[in-house]
């Protein structure tokens, strides 16, 4: 099993769940974060005051799928997010060693 966290533009996130769900994802984690990186902050501003914003908002998404499913989710996720603009996210893919749904006690890719 793999787990897949992506980092992805806020507007971009409905175009991505549908992607994944067409592909057979039968759930995924779905966090409101800031950050920063290649894009940085930028400036503001309110109320006639200027000020910078250091950190950029995303939408964090996590998902456990089984190996053989995680390639074409990650393709899914990187073409359905990407603009071509500085600031589309990053996807990064770790191993799972144990999953357990609490509800039943299934194991593994039962509890997918």
């Amino acid at each position: 099993m793999k787990m897949i966290i992506a980092a992805i533009k806020p507007f971009k996130l409905d175009e991505v769940r549908e992607a994944l769900t067409g592909l057979g994802v039968s759930g995924l984690m779905v966090n409101e974060i800031k950050g920063f990186g290649a894009q940085a902050g930028h400036t503001e501003i309110y109320r006639g005051a200027e000020y910078e914003v250091n950190f950029v908002p995303k939408v964090k998404l996590e998902l456990v799928v089984p190996d053989e499913l995680a390639e074409p989710a990650v393709s899914a996720i990187a073409e359905t997010a990407r603009t071509g603009k500085i600031g589309d996210g990053k996807i990064f893919v770790l191993d799972v060693e144990q999953a357990v749904r609490v509800r039943t006690g299934e194991t593994n890719l039962e509890a997918l």
